[in-house]
């Protein structure tokens, strides 16, 4: 069991209520006489396998209103998206849904049949699913997606939805919206895929949203619009139903928090009451894993209770040498464009990374923050400048020269399971690793799961049946299976909830600070790259716009484009009081 099983372990399947309350099934925030738009009490859905029944929501109890944003955290398997989808009827083949009450506008959803669903579903409740890449259809330019939700429920003339696709898409910020109408999924960024989706579930103005993890796969600033979007779309009277295990993005939006662990609310106040003084241990826990300014030099995740602390992974041991081991001069790649043209990914980047140090790359979608990666790996070749490695050149010689030298440097990528072979098993994964004619092979795969902090219960299950933090810690042992001196790591954190990243990040931290690796830390996650590196570049538009330690770059930034990267930074402290009036407010 991890340390932070071993914390969450000790929370209790108790709710936890707020001092000087009177508890109630629903505990709703106070209102006025509106009407709920949703109103659920007592509601259980469970899933039939093999004749064995699993209940995976457990009595959740809610309200919303016109106007109000309601927020459900909780990590991969607490139920969250199982209450979305079952809201809008959508909860899948054997499952079981019962409730006290389960209603929609004052209609119990029971009766609803799968006619009326279609009716109900876009014009009445918006759903933001949380995959773009798998929600929005390949073979379709996401123009067309928007306009047949549009057309099914007999809006405009195709002229008029034309204009309104691209409205849409203007307004959750997508650049060039008319080019882009015409590109299909697989053409866009995770970013643009994720905004086209948001912008289908808004095209009828419905009066409810339901956005499970609506911005996961978003950059902080183009976060901050889709945030911006929701709130003023809430302004309108909208209810926002807010998925997420994001707190920070919860902070930015709801006015109600319930907190689900392993199918039940284990805690639910205002935002500001359960982000800002947490009573139970569970989301205690969470909010301590959140990575950023505060967590600079320590751990993420508390040792378990009567157990030793341990060290904190700073400072380290291994200061830095006078030669660097990877070191850029002057990267510039160009790629060409439909037209003919060419467009310049990386434009004069330089950068060195010395033994036992993390070097952080932060930007957003498009600004060459990957491609750069690519380059430092030598698995794209630069129009200009040079990589060396080691001390001798690196992208500027033949791939036979390189050969030897590649278990110098491994990658962890952000979906290690795309990147496993799924005939194969974790033991097989990890032999693959280790270099030709290596002697002691079984003893070498056990010592890598021992250092990335798995058992060898693992090694003959496939990837499928590994949770995230698993696949990720198989993805890193299997990096270190060559023994490199330097782990690129592109996103290697984005997908995972926040304590399951939180274990990351320390085991990067520990495997750091004992093995002396070097880190090129990749990510658009500003709180995760201020935790993690030494050093940081911004990059924008192919260009690095501002360097320095990661306290003068997140503390002091100088460039404007920086300084609007950390404003629109979502904190926890962006909890908004509430003050008892509209639909918004708690009697205190």
């Amino acid at each position: 069991m991890s340390r932070t099983e071993d914390v969450l372990a000790d929370a209790g399947p108790t709710t936890t209520t707020r001092p000087g309350r009177e508890a109630s099934p629903a505990d709703t925030l106070a209102v006025e006489k509106a009407r709920p738009r949703f109103s659920v009490a007592g509601l259980d859905v469970g899933f039939t396998r093999a004749g064995t029944h699993r209940r995976v929501v457990s009595g959740l109890s809610f309200d919303l209103f016109p106007g109000q944003c309601v927020a459900i955290v909780g990590e991969s398997g607490s139920g969250k998206s199982v209450t979305a989808r079952t809201l809008v009827g959508l909860t899948g083949a054997g499952s079981t849904v019962t409730a006290e009450r389960l209603q929609f506008e004052g209609r119990d959803v029971a009766e609803f049949s799968e006619r009326e669903w279609r009716r109900v579903r876009g014009a009445g409740i918006g759903f933001v699913l949380q995959d773009a890449l798998v929600s929005l259809d390949p073979l379709r330019p996401v123009g067309a997606e928007i306009d047949e939700a549009l057309r099914l429920h007999g809006w405009g003339s195709r002229r008029s939805r034309a204009r309104k696709v691209v409205d849409l898409l203007t307004s959750v910020g997508v650049p060039s919206p008319q080019l882009r109408a015409g590109q299909r999924s697989g053409e866009l960024s995770g970013g643009l895929r994720q905004r086209a989706l948001i912008a289908s579930a808004l095209a009828l103005d419905p009066d409810v949203v339901i956005a499970d993890e609506p911005t996961t796969a978003l950059d902080v600033t183009v976060q901050a619009q889709v945030l911006d979007l929701l709130a003023q779309t809430k302004d309108r009277g909208v209810s926002i139903l807010l998925i997420s295990h994001d707190l920070s993005v919860v902070a930015r939006l709801a006015d109600l928090v319930l907190v689900m662990r392993g199918g039940e609310v284990v805690e639910r106040g205002t935002a500001q009451q359960v982000l800002t003084d947490p009573q139970h241990e569970y989301t205690k826990a969470l909010i301590a894993a959140v990575p950023g300014e505060h967590t600079k030099g320590t751990r993420l995740v508390p040792p378990a209770p009567g157990a030793d602390a341990a060290p904190v992974p700073a400072p380290r041991r291994h200061e830095p040498a006078p030669e660097p081991l990877l070191e850029a001069r002057g990267l510039v790649k160009r790629f060409a464009t439909a037209g003919g043209l060419r467009r310049t990914a990386v434009d004069g980047v330089s950068f060195s990374l010395h033994r036992g140090r993390t070097l952080g790359i932060v930007g957003e979608s498009g600004s060459g923050k990957s491609t750069t990666a690519r380059l430092a790996l030598a698995l794209t070749a630069p129009d200009e400048g040079d990589v060396t490695l080691l001390g001798e050149a690196w992208s500027t010689v033949p791939e036979t020269r390189r050969r030897a030298r590649r278990s110098s440097i491994a990658v962890v990528q952000q979906d290690p399971l795309s990147s496993f072979d799924p005939r194969w098993d974790v033991e097989r994964i990890l032999l693959d690793s280790l270099p030709a004619g290596h002697t002691g092979r079984a003893a070498r795969v056990r010592e890598l799961l021992e250092q990335v902090g798995l058992g060898e219960e693992v090694l003959p299950r496939s990837p499928l049946r590994l949770s995230g933090g698993q696949r990720q810690r198989v993805a890193i042992a299997r990096a270190l299976g060559s023994e490199p001196s330097i782990l690129v790591l592109d996103e290697a954190v984005s997908a995972l909830d926040v304590s399951v990243q939180a274990q990351v990040l320390d085991l990067l931290a520990d495997l750091q600070e004992r093995l002396g690796l070097s880190y090129l830390f990749i990510s658009h996650d500003l709180g995760v790259i201020h935790h993690v590196s030494d050093e940081v570049l911004v990059m924008k538009d192919g260009r690095v716009v501002e360097r320095g330690t990661a306290d003068d770059v997140f503390r002091r930034p100088q460039e404007a484009y920086t300084q609007e990267l950390v404003g629109s930074l979502p904190r926890l402290a962006d909890a908004r009081p509430t003050t008892g009036n509209s639909t918004t407010g708690e009697t205190r």
